[in-house]
């Protein structure tokens, strides 16, 4: 069984800062893609950040410049710091992650999810 638990949700005046945790943990071989989604009310999810094999991130336009996604591989934990936040940054964001277990005679790849934490910026 394997968890994502996020942390770092609340709520912020527009122009703030917000930083989000991420912490992956059960029976993990390893991750290969670890990241942030978000959903406004009304709205479809949709990718915020992801760090993918080999170091890159893929920001969403709406976010670049802003947003830092980063990750420490020994802790299993990727972080998103939210600088300059808008309005419309207001969310439930969710962690994802791609994650490498050993099943008996191979390597499988599960997807999980956190459970969400809101972030809502307003005056």
């Amino acid at each position: 069984q394997v968890q994502l638990v996020e942390s770092g949700g609340g709520l912020v005046q527009p122009g703030g800062s917000l930083r989000l945790s991420c912490a992956a943990s059960g029976s993990i071989l390893g991750i290969n893609t670890m990241g942030w989604y978000r959903q406004a009310p009304g709205k479809e999810r949709e990718l915020v950040a992801v760090i993918i094999s080999g170091g890159r991130t893929n920001y969403a336009d709406s976010v670049k410049g802003r947003y830092t996604n980063s990750r420490d591989n020994a802790k299993n934990t990727v972080y998103l710091q939210m600088n300059s936040l808008k309005p419309e940054g207001t969310a439930v964001y969710y962690c994802n992650a791609a994650v490498l277990q050993m099943v008996p005679g191979r390597i499988q790849t599960l997807e999980v999810w956190g459970q969400g934490t809101l972030v809502t910026v307003s005056s």
